[in-house]
Protein backbone atom coordinates (compact mmCIF):
# COMPACT_ATOMS: atom_id res chain seq x y z
CA UNK A 1 0.00 0.00 0.00
CA UNK A 2 1.09 3.40 -0.97
CA UNK A 3 1.55 6.44 0.96
CA UNK A 4 -0.44 9.85 0.03
CA UNK A 5 1.21 12.16 1.86
CA UNK A 6 4.25 10.85 3.31
CA UNK A 7 7.76 10.57 1.09
CA UNK A 8 11.46 10.00 1.76
CA UNK A 9 11.26 12.07 4.58
CA UNK A 10 8.11 13.24 5.62
CA UNK A 11 5.44 15.24 4.49
CA UNK A 12 6.94 18.46 2.69
CA UNK A 13 5.28 20.60 -0.26
CA UNK A 14 4.83 24.14 -0.82
CA UNK A 15 3.50 26.57 1.76
CA UNK A 16 -0.32 27.19 0.96
CA UNK A 17 -0.87 24.67 -1.20
CA UNK A 18 -2.09 21.13 0.00
CA UNK A 19 -1.27 19.58 2.31
CA UNK A 20 1.20 22.21 3.76
CA UNK A 21 -1.79 24.34 4.97
CA UNK A 22 -2.86 24.67 8.82
CA UNK A 23 -5.65 22.27 8.24
CA UNK A 24 -3.44 19.83 6.96
CA UNK A 25 -1.18 20.09 10.34
CA UNK A 26 -4.34 19.88 12.66
CA UNK A 27 -5.51 16.71 10.97
CA UNK A 28 -1.84 15.05 10.70
CA UNK A 29 -1.20 16.11 15.16
CA UNK A 30 -4.44 14.93 15.40
CA UNK A 31 -3.97 11.98 13.79
CA UNK A 32 -0.55 11.16 14.86
CA UNK A 33 -2.09 11.65 18.45
CA UNK A 34 -4.50 8.91 17.99
CA UNK A 35 -2.04 6.64 16.57
CA UNK A 36 0.10 7.18 19.74
CA UNK A 37 -2.89 6.51 22.28
CA UNK A 38 -3.96 3.24 20.05
CA UNK A 39 -0.87 1.98 21.15
CA UNK A 40 -1.44 1.81 24.63
CA UNK A 41 0.12 5.05 25.50
CA UNK A 42 -2.41 6.95 27.87
CA UNK A 43 -1.35 10.16 27.94
CA UNK A 44 1.37 10.77 25.56
CA UNK A 45 4.00 13.85 25.30
CA UNK A 46 5.04 15.38 21.84
CA UNK A 47 7.76 17.32 21.18
CA UNK A 48 7.65 19.79 18.33
CA UNK A 49 10.66 21.84 16.67
CA UNK A 50 11.69 23.76 13.86
CA UNK A 51 13.67 25.29 11.89
CA UNK A 52 13.41 29.24 10.77
CA UNK A 53 11.11 29.65 8.36
CA UNK A 54 8.16 32.03 8.42
CA UNK A 55 5.40 29.30 7.89
CA UNK A 56 7.00 27.30 11.45
CA UNK A 57 5.23 29.43 13.38
CA UNK A 58 1.47 28.57 11.74
CA UNK A 59 2.53 24.64 11.31
CA UNK A 60 3.68 24.22 15.13
CA UNK A 61 0.25 25.97 15.95
CA UNK A 62 -1.53 23.89 14.05
CA UNK A 63 0.47 21.08 15.06
CA UNK A 64 -0.19 21.50 18.76
CA UNK A 65 -3.64 21.75 18.53
CA UNK A 66 -4.12 18.76 16.90
CA UNK A 67 -2.41 16.85 19.35
CA UNK A 68 -3.94 18.80 22.07
CA UNK A 69 -7.73 17.89 20.78
CA UNK A 70 -6.46 14.38 20.75
CA UNK A 71 -5.23 14.06 24.19
CA UNK A 72 -1.28 14.60 24.06
CA UNK A 73 0.64 16.92 25.81
CA UNK A 74 3.61 18.94 23.82
CA UNK A 75 6.68 20.25 24.36
CA UNK A 76 8.18 23.11 22.10
CA UNK A 77 11.24 23.95 21.95
CA UNK A 78 11.53 26.28 19.09
CA UNK A 79 14.50 26.25 16.48
CA UNK A 80 16.37 23.50 16.71
CA UNK A 81 18.44 21.17 14.67
CA UNK A 82 16.39 17.78 13.43
CA UNK A 83 19.52 15.75 15.06
CA UNK A 84 18.39 17.69 18.15
CA UNK A 85 14.48 16.65 18.16
CA UNK A 86 15.52 13.30 17.86
CA UNK A 87 17.79 13.78 21.14
CA UNK A 88 15.65 15.63 23.05
CA UNK A 89 12.56 13.39 22.79
CA UNK A 90 14.93 10.44 23.74
CA UNK A 91 17.05 12.35 26.63
CA UNK A 92 13.46 13.22 27.80
CA UNK A 93 12.13 10.24 27.88
CA UNK A 94 9.18 11.50 25.21
CA UNK A 95 6.62 9.55 22.81
CA UNK A 96 7.10 11.24 19.73
CA UNK A 97 9.43 14.29 17.89
CA UNK A 98 7.94 16.24 15.08
CA UNK A 99 10.34 18.68 13.09
CA UNK A 100 8.71 21.17 11.54
CA UNK A 101 11.52 21.91 7.93
CA UNK A 102 12.05 21.62 4.52
CA UNK A 103 15.73 21.01 4.90
CA UNK A 104 17.57 22.67 2.32
CA UNK A 105 14.62 23.83 0.32
CA UNK A 106 13.98 27.56 0.34
CA UNK A 107 11.68 29.26 2.54
CA UNK A 108 8.60 29.03 0.78
CA UNK A 109 8.57 25.42 1.10
CA UNK A 110 7.70 22.95 5.02
CA UNK A 111 7.75 20.02 6.06
CA UNK A 112 6.73 17.91 9.09
CA UNK A 113 8.42 14.55 9.95
CA UNK A 114 8.21 12.55 12.73
CA UNK A 115 11.16 10.47 14.93
CA UNK A 116 10.09 8.03 17.58
CA UNK A 117 10.34 7.53 21.38
CA UNK A 118 14.14 6.28 20.47
CA UNK A 119 14.92 9.11 18.22
CA UNK A 120 14.64 7.42 15.06
CA UNK A 121 12.90 7.90 12.23
CA UNK A 122 9.37 5.87 12.18
CA UNK A 123 8.93 2.61 9.50
CA UNK A 124 6.44 3.21 6.73
CA UNK A 125 3.99 1.07 8.47
CA UNK A 126 3.40 3.48 11.43
CA UNK A 127 3.09 6.63 8.57
CA UNK A 128 0.48 4.44 6.92
CA UNK A 129 -1.54 4.26 10.05
CA UNK A 130 -1.05 8.13 10.82
CA UNK A 131 -2.80 7.90 7.21
CA UNK A 132 -5.65 5.79 7.72
CA UNK A 133 -6.39 7.07 10.68
CA UNK A 134 -6.67 10.98 9.15
CA UNK A 135 -10.34 10.77 7.81
CA UNK A 136 -11.39 10.30 11.19
CA UNK A 137 -9.39 13.51 13.07
CA UNK A 138 -11.38 15.89 14.12
CA UNK A 139 -13.62 17.03 17.02
CA UNK A 140 -11.42 16.20 20.39
CA UNK A 141 -11.35 14.13 23.58
CA UNK A 142 -13.48 15.14 26.68
CA UNK A 143 -12.39 18.25 28.07
CA UNK A 144 -10.87 16.45 30.77
CA UNK A 145 -8.45 14.52 28.70
CA UNK A 146 -7.79 17.40 26.29
CA UNK A 147 -3.21 18.01 26.19
CA UNK A 148 -1.53 20.79 27.49
CA UNK A 149 1.35 22.90 25.59
CA UNK A 150 4.66 24.42 27.67
CA UNK A 151 7.90 25.61 26.43
CA UNK A 152 11.36 23.93 27.14
CA UNK A 153 13.26 27.28 27.38
CA UNK A 154 16.83 25.72 27.57
CA UNK A 155 16.66 23.23 24.84
CA UNK A 156 19.14 24.78 22.76
CA UNK A 157 21.20 24.83 25.57
CA UNK A 158 20.88 21.07 26.09
CA UNK A 159 21.44 20.19 22.49
CA UNK A 160 25.16 22.15 22.48
CA UNK A 161 25.99 20.33 25.84
CA UNK A 162 24.99 17.01 24.15
CA UNK A 163 27.44 17.96 20.98
CA UNK A 164 30.19 18.55 23.02
CA UNK A 165 30.09 15.25 24.62
CA UNK A 166 30.48 13.68 21.52
CA UNK A 167 34.07 15.83 21.66
CA UNK A 168 36.63 12.99 23.25
CA UNK A 169 37.79 15.23 26.23
CA UNK A 170 41.50 14.83 25.30
CA UNK A 171 40.99 16.83 21.98
CA UNK A 172 40.93 20.22 21.93
CA UNK A 173 39.79 23.35 18.52
CA UNK A 174 42.59 25.64 20.29
CA UNK A 175 44.52 27.30 17.81
CA UNK A 176 42.13 27.00 15.01
CA UNK A 177 40.13 29.33 13.22
CA UNK A 178 36.87 28.36 11.62
CA UNK A 179 34.03 29.23 9.81
CA UNK A 180 30.54 28.12 10.36
CA UNK A 181 27.75 28.58 7.89
CA UNK A 182 24.53 27.85 9.55
CA UNK A 183 22.35 28.45 5.94
CA UNK A 184 20.08 31.15 8.22
CA UNK A 185 18.69 27.96 9.90
CA UNK A 186 17.90 25.85 12.70
CA UNK A 187 21.50 25.46 13.69
CA UNK A 188 22.51 29.50 13.96
CA UNK A 189 22.46 29.59 17.67
CA UNK A 190 23.70 26.00 18.31
CA UNK A 191 26.95 25.46 16.17
CA UNK A 192 28.81 28.54 16.20
CA UNK A 193 28.34 28.18 20.86
CA UNK A 194 29.04 24.48 20.15
CA UNK A 195 32.53 24.77 18.25
CA UNK A 196 33.65 28.10 20.31
CA UNK A 197 33.02 26.25 23.37
CA UNK A 198 35.26 23.09 22.50
CA UNK A 199 38.15 25.94 22.04
CA UNK A 200 38.08 27.23 18.16
CA UNK A 201 37.88 30.82 17.16
CA UNK A 202 34.53 30.84 15.33
CA UNK A 203 33.81 33.00 12.43
CA UNK A 204 29.54 32.55 12.09
CA UNK A 205 28.06 33.20 8.88
CA UNK A 206 24.62 32.72 7.59
CA UNK A 207 23.29 33.06 11.80
CA UNK A 208 20.93 35.75 10.71
CA UNK A 209 17.42 34.35 10.25
CA UNK A 210 14.43 36.83 9.00
CA UNK A 211 12.17 33.68 8.52
CA UNK A 212 12.47 34.38 4.39
CA UNK A 213 16.30 33.77 4.03
CA UNK A 214 16.86 30.33 5.15
CA UNK A 215 19.05 28.53 2.85
CA UNK A 216 19.42 31.60 0.47
CA UNK A 217 23.19 31.60 -0.81
CA UNK A 218 24.54 30.21 2.10
CA UNK A 219 24.01 27.03 3.76
CA UNK A 220 25.85 22.68 2.48
CA UNK A 221 23.44 23.56 -0.89
CA UNK A 222 25.65 26.85 -1.79
CA UNK A 223 28.89 26.06 -0.68
CA UNK A 224 30.59 28.86 -2.46
CA UNK A 225 29.79 31.82 0.19
CA UNK A 226 31.52 29.63 2.79
CA UNK A 227 35.05 29.04 0.52
CA UNK A 228 34.63 32.55 0.13
CA UNK A 229 34.48 33.34 3.45
CA UNK A 230 37.77 30.91 4.29
CA UNK A 231 39.75 32.14 2.13
CA UNK A 232 38.90 36.04 3.40
CA UNK A 233 39.24 35.25 7.06
CA UNK A 234 42.48 32.71 6.56
CA UNK A 235 40.40 29.88 8.61
CA UNK A 236 41.78 26.55 8.95
CA UNK A 237 38.60 25.08 8.00
CA UNK A 238 34.84 25.90 7.10
CA UNK A 239 32.11 23.70 8.32
CA UNK A 240 28.73 24.50 5.89
CA UNK A 241 25.17 23.33 7.48
CA UNK A 242 21.66 23.02 5.64
CA UNK A 243 18.66 24.93 7.21
CA UNK A 244 17.69 21.52 9.71
CA UNK A 245 21.82 20.92 10.34
CA UNK A 246 21.20 17.40 9.00
CA UNK A 247 23.97 17.53 6.73
CA UNK A 248 26.90 19.33 6.01
CA UNK A 249 29.95 19.90 3.84
CA UNK A 250 33.34 21.03 4.95
CA UNK A 251 36.06 23.25 3.05
CA UNK A 252 39.96 23.46 4.02
CA UNK A 253 42.03 26.34 4.12
CA UNK A 254 42.98 26.20 0.63
CA UNK A 255 38.92 26.06 -0.25
CA UNK A 256 38.95 22.73 -0.91
CA UNK A 257 35.21 21.36 -1.17
CA UNK A 258 35.05 18.03 0.38
CA UNK A 259 31.29 16.62 -0.36
CA UNK A 260 29.87 14.08 1.06
CA UNK A 261 30.81 10.91 -0.72
CA UNK A 262 34.16 11.76 0.31
CA UNK A 263 33.54 12.51 3.32
CA UNK A 264 31.95 8.81 3.76
CA UNK A 265 34.96 7.75 2.35
CA UNK A 266 37.33 9.37 5.05
CA UNK A 267 35.38 8.74 8.40
CA UNK A 268 34.64 4.65 6.77
CA UNK A 269 38.95 4.59 6.45
CA UNK A 270 39.20 6.27 9.97
CA UNK A 271 36.69 3.98 11.26
CA UNK A 272 37.57 0.50 9.51
CA UNK A 273 34.42 -1.07 9.98
CA UNK A 274 33.20 -4.33 8.36
CA UNK A 275 30.48 -2.89 6.22
CA UNK A 276 29.51 0.82 4.89
CA UNK A 277 25.57 1.71 3.83
CA UNK A 278 25.15 4.46 1.42
CA UNK A 279 22.36 5.11 -0.84
CA UNK A 280 21.07 4.78 -4.41
CA UNK A 281 23.04 7.68 -5.16
CA UNK A 282 26.12 7.70 -3.62
CA UNK A 283 29.35 7.92 -5.91
CA UNK A 284 29.96 4.50 -7.39
CA UNK A 285 34.12 5.72 -7.21
CA UNK A 286 33.39 5.62 -3.19
CA UNK A 287 31.70 1.78 -3.66
CA UNK A 288 34.46 0.41 -5.24
CA UNK A 289 37.37 2.40 -2.91
CA UNK A 290 35.58 0.95 -0.24
CA UNK A 291 35.38 -2.49 -1.60
CA UNK A 292 39.13 -2.68 -2.38
CA UNK A 293 39.79 -1.77 1.05
CA UNK A 294 37.79 -4.93 1.87
CA UNK A 295 34.88 -2.86 3.17
CA UNK A 296 31.37 -4.70 2.31
CA UNK A 297 29.21 -1.94 0.63
CA UNK A 298 25.43 -1.53 0.39
CA UNK A 299 22.91 0.47 -1.10
CA UNK A 300 19.53 1.83 0.61
CA UNK A 301 16.93 3.82 -0.32
CA UNK A 302 17.53 7.50 -0.53
CA UNK A 303 16.38 8.95 3.28
CA UNK A 304 18.68 8.74 6.19
CA UNK A 305 16.17 6.19 7.90
CA UNK A 306 16.81 3.96 5.40
CA UNK A 307 20.40 3.66 5.38
CA UNK A 308 19.88 3.50 9.68
CA UNK A 309 17.36 0.44 8.95
CA UNK A 310 20.46 -1.34 6.89
CA UNK A 311 23.27 -0.21 9.24
CA UNK A 312 21.18 -1.75 12.29
CA UNK A 313 19.77 -4.90 10.20
CA UNK A 314 23.53 -5.93 9.92
CA UNK A 315 24.62 -4.90 12.83
CA UNK A 316 27.10 -2.38 11.47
Amino acid sequence: MSRKYFGTDGVRGLVGKSPIVPEFGLRLGHAAGKVLRSQGVQRPTVLIGKDTRISGYMLEAALECGFAAAGCDVVLVGPLPTPGVAYLTRALRLDLGVVISASHNPFADNGIKFFSAGGSKLPDVWELEVEAAMPEAEGCVPSEQLGKARRLDDAAGRYIEFCKSTFPNHLTLKGLRLVVDCAHGAAYHIAPAVFHELGAEVIAIGAQPDGFNINKDVGATAPDALIRAVQAHHADYGIALDGDADRLQLVDRHGRLFNGDELLYLLAMDRKPAGVVGTLMTNLAVEKALQAQGMEFVRAAVGDRYVLEELLARGW
